[in-house]
């Protein structure tokens, strides 16, 4: 059996490896096996990381809708379901939007909450 030179394929391997750790701090960026390991460790936060990004901005949005609410009289939960009693399907993200930037439009928007709890309560 023929013996296996892995030259190019080492070097290339190894070469992505050290490119991804440049920055790092002392031999994390210049060793090779030192590198490798501190990689791997990031690829970890970065995954764990983008799924706690989005459970950062869903609490970002709830407090702003909760803030907004609050202005008007009325608090996030029962906004939230006088929004889902009136048929409005927004999602917590546009009504963080609304809430920050349209403050008339969102006050619309808790009229017709506060008008929907009134007709469920009555009902």
């Amino acid at each position: 059996m023929p013996r296996v030179k892995r030259g190019t394929k080492r070097n290339d391997r190894r070469k992505k490896i050290l490119k991804r750790a440049s920055g790092y701090f002392l031999t994390k960026s210049k060793l090779y096996q030192a590198a490798q390991e501190a990689v791997e460790r990031g690829l970890k936060f970065a995954y764990s990381g983008r799924k706690q990004k989005k459970r950062q901005y869903r609490s970002l949005w709830i407090v702003r809708i909760n803030a907004a609410a609050k202005i008007n009289s009325i608090s996030y939960s029962q906004l939230i379901h006088g929004l889902k009693t009136a048929g409005i399907e927004l999602d917590r993200k546009m009504l963080a939007d609304i809430a920050v930037n349209d403050a008339t439009g969102f006050t619309a928007l808790v009229e017709q909450a506060k008008a929907a709890l009134g007709n469920s309560a009555a009902a």
